[in-house]
């Protein structure tokens, strides 16, 4: 575990939001293409998990096929998302949030996830999103 220098606290440890873990890629795809993407059926089967309808605006809640529930805290369509997700059997709820802006040759995407337990969950999740942006990638803009 690395740990900085300049706080004394472990990476990816705050003092506000626990432990948290950032993944983000560019990919080649117009920013409007990318974000219809991730919030297509698809997509949204992809990173959040399958059953899930649309997802409405802030206050709405959500359910997976797999019982992975959580509330929109924020919905900025084209550009951010923002919820609470806990999967079944974590005792209590994690923030994520899900951005794509520009970027010169293409769009970022990046998932934010917060108020993880641990280090051991922070790099579970790490993987996790990682393989998330791969599948995304692969399915490109057309789904």
């Amino acid at each position: 575990m690395t740990v900085s220098a300049a706080n004394a606290r472990p990476t990816g440890l705050t003092a506000d939001a626990g432990w948290e873990i950032g993944v983000s890629r560019t990919l080649p795809y117009p920013p409007e293409a990318l974000w219809r993407l991730v919030t297509s059926p698809e997509g949204l089967a992809l990173w959040l998990g399958e059953g899930t309808g649309p997802l409405g605006g802030k206050g709405a809640a959500y359910r997976t096929a797999d019982g992975t529930a959580g509330e929109i805290r924020s919905h900025h369509p084209g550009s951010r998302l923002r919820l609470t997700w806990r999967p079944p059997g974590r005792a209590g709820d994690t923030t994520l949030q899900v951005t794509v802006s520009p970027a010169p040759r293409g769009a970022v995407l990046r998932f934010h996830q917060e108020r993880l337990a641990d280090a051991q969950e922070r790099e579970r999740q790490r993987a996790h999103w990682a393989s998330v942006v791969d599948a995304l990638a692969q399915l490109g803009p057309g789904a």
